[in-house]
C-alpha cells in the first residue's frame, strides 16, 4: 500500500514515518508540509493511504479532500491535534483519526483498520462516512454565505466508481443524466458514471433551479441547454452545448420553460 504523510510539523510527519517503518506492506512515497503541497502529491501519486493533518497552512485537511476527491480519493486517516470539534465530527461519521501524541497501540489500531479498508476501496460505502463529513463541512460553509446559489436541501456530489476506486463527481459538473432502471447514468464531459438512484430520486434531490427532467428517461442541466426546437406531435428536440440530442416530451414541457 502506498502513503502519503501530509502535516505542517516536521517531528509529526517523523513520529509517522517511524511508525510505518515497522509495517511492510505499507511504503512512503510523499510528504507535504502544507495543504496546496499535498494536493499536487496527491493527484499526482495517487496513494492508498493518505496520513492527512487537519490543521495546516494555506489549505486544511478538509480542503485538501474536497480538492482532490474528483480525482482520488484515498483511505484517510486524519492527525489532529486537540480538537473537540474535529473529534466530535470524526466519532460522528465514524472516520479514523489519531489524537496527538499518540500511542504505538493506537497507531496500531489505526494502521489495522486501514489495511481493512483499502481492501475495499471501490465500495461506496467505505468513504460513507468522508462524504458526509464534507457534505456536513460545506453546509456549514454555505450557512456562513447568505448569498450561496444552491439550497442546502440539495444534492452537490456524487460518488461514483473510477479505474475500480471511488471518486467524488461535483453535481455541477454533470452535464445531463439518462435513466438505466434503478440506476442512473451521469454524464460528466467525455466520461459517464452510474450511481445507484432513480430518476424520481434525482429529480427530488438536484436543485429545480441547475437541473431539470426534459423526459422520463433524462434529466439535463439547465444551462448546458444549446437550443429547442419543435419536431412532431408537441414534442422538442433539445440540443445540448456538445451536440447530444435529447427529446423534450410534452409532458415535461412546462417545467423547462419555467
Amino acid at each position: 500500500m502506498t502513503v502519503i504523510i501530509v502535516d505542517d510539523e516536521r517531528l509529526s510527519r517523523e513520529a509517522i514515518r517511524l511508525r510505518l517503518a515497522d509495517e511492510a506492506d505499507m511504503v512512503i512515497v510523499g510528504e507535504a508540509s502544507d495543504g496546496n503541497e499535498a494536493v499536487r502529491l496527491i493527484s499526482e501519486l495517487r496513494p492508498d493511504v493518505l496520513f492527512l493533518d487537519v490543521k495546516m497552512p494555506g489549505l486544511d485537511g478538509f480542503e485538501v479532500i474536497d480538492k482532490v476527491s474528483g480525482v482520488h480519493l484515498p483511505i484517510v486517516v486524519f492527525v489532529t491535534a486537540h480538537d473537540r470539534f474535529a473529534v466530535r465530527a470524526f466519532e460522528r461519521h465514524a472516520l479514523d483519526y489519531l489524537l496527538k501524541p499518540f500511542t504505538a497501540s493506537r497507531f496500531a489500531a489505526a494502521v489495522a483498520r486501514t489495511r481493512r479498508e483499502v481492501q475495499k476501496a471501490a465500495d461506496e460505502d467505505t468513504h460513507s462516512g468522508l462524504i458526509k463529513l464534507l457534505d456536513e463541512r460545506h453546509r456549514e460553509l454555505q450557512k456562513q454565505t447568505p448569498a450561496s446559489p444552491a439550497p442546502l436541501r440539495y444534492l452537490t456530489r456524487f460518488a461514483v466508481q473510477r479505474n475500480r476506486r471511488i471518486v467524488l463527481i461535483r453535481a455541477d459538473e454533470v452535464e445531463w443524466i439518462e435513466s438505466g432502471a434503478n440506476y442512473a447514468r451521469l454524464h460528466v464531459g467525455s466520461e459517464s458514471y452510474l450511481v445507484r438512484m432513480t430518476m424520481l430520486q434525482l429529480e427530488r434531490t438536484l436543485d429545480p433551479s441547475r437541473f431539470v427532467r426534459i423526459h422520463r428517461s433524462a434529466i439535463v442541466r439547465i444551462d448546458y441547454v444549446e437550443t429547442i426546437v419543435p419536431v412532431l406531435h408537441g414534442d422538442f428536440n433539445v440540443t445540448l452545448r456538445d451536440g447530444t440530442i435529447l427529446k423534450l416530451s410534452r409532458n415535461y414541457r412546462g417545467r423547462l420553460q419555467q
